[in-house]
C-alpha cells in the first residue's frame, strides 16, 4: 500500500488500567477508502481502540500516526471527522433537542446560514426526525435519538466517519436506511464501525477486525 493511501496508523499500542491490559501491542493501519467493520465480545477493547484512534483516549504505550490533513491527538473537531458514539456514554438529560443535536456535526464547519439551514433540513428528512426535531434527547425513543446522532455523524460531509454501535435501537427499516447512506458515501470517505450484527455490512465493508482478548486480529470477509 503506497504511502499517500495511508490514513491512521495505530503502532504498538497497549491500553492498561492497573493490572488489567484492555489492549496488547496492537497495530493496524487504516487506509483511505477502507470501510473496516469492527467486532468483538463485549469489553473487549473495541471502544477504547476507536477512541485511541481518535485521540480520545490516550495509550499506555505506543502511538498513533495520522496521514490527513487536520489531525489531531488532541482533538477530533474539524471537518474531516464525524463520530457516533455509544449512546450509553451520553448524558440524556443534557438541554438539546433533535435538532440541534443534529446541527451540532457543523459546529466547526465553515457555512453560510442558508447552507447551515439546507444541510439540516435534508439530514432531518433524510433520517425521518423533521417532526420530532424540537423534542429534547431525552423525550424520543432510543431509535429517533440514535438516527439524530448518526445525521450529527454525517451531515458535515466528513473523510472519515467513526460509528460505535450505530445500529443499537434501530429497527430493520432504519438499519438498512443507515447502511444505504453509509454505501452511498464509500469509497471518498473512510468508515469505522464497530458492529455485533456485521452481516448487514458485508457487501459494503472491505475490511473486518476482530478484538479478541485485547488483541486485533484481521478476518477475511
Amino acid at each position: 500500500m503506497q504511502l499517500q493511501n495511508r490514513y491512521v496508523e495505530l503502532k504498538n499500542i497497549t491500553l492498561s488500567y492497573g493490572c488489567r491490559t484492555i489492549l496488547r501491542d496492537v497495530n493496524l493501519l487504516l487506509n483511505r477508502g477502507d470501510f473496516m467493520i469492527v467486532s468483538g465480545a463485549n469489553g473487549g477493547g473495541k471502544t477504547s481502540l476507536i477512541r485511541i484512534m481518535l485521540g480520545l483516549q490516550k495509550p499506555t504505550a505506543g502511538e498513533v500516526l495520522y496521514y490527513g490533513e487536520n489531525f489531531s491527538h488532541a482533538t477530533i473537531r474539524g471537518e474531516n471527522i464525524g463520530y457516533l458514539p455509544q449512546k450509553n456514554s451520553l448524558d440524556m438529560s443534557f438541554p438539546i433537542s433533535i435538532r440541534e443535536v443534529v446541527e451540532s456535526g457543523l459546529m466547526n464547519i465553515k457555512t453560510t446560514d442558508s447552507e447551515r439551514e439546507e444541510r439540516v433540513e435534508e439530514m432531518l428528512q433524510s433520517m425521518q426526525l423533521d417532526s420530532l426535531q424540537h423534542r429534547h434527547i431525552g423525550e424520543v425513543s432510543g431509535g429517533q435519538f440514535q438516527r439524530a446522532l448518526f445525521a450529527r455523524a454525517i451531515i458535515s460531509k466528513p473523510k472519515l466517519v467513526v460509528l460505535d454501535e450505530p445500529t443499537s435501537y434501530l429497527d430493520e427499516e432504519s438499519t438498512q436506511k443507515l447502511f444505504s447512506i453509509l454505501k452511498q458515501l464509500s469509497p471518498d470517505t473512510t468508515v469505522v464501525a464497530v458492529l455485533h450484527d456485521t452481516t448487514k455490512a458485508l457487501d459494503v465493508a472491505n475490511r473486518r477486525i476482530e478484538v479478541e482478548n485485547g488483541v486485533v486480529v484481521e478476518r477475511f470477509l
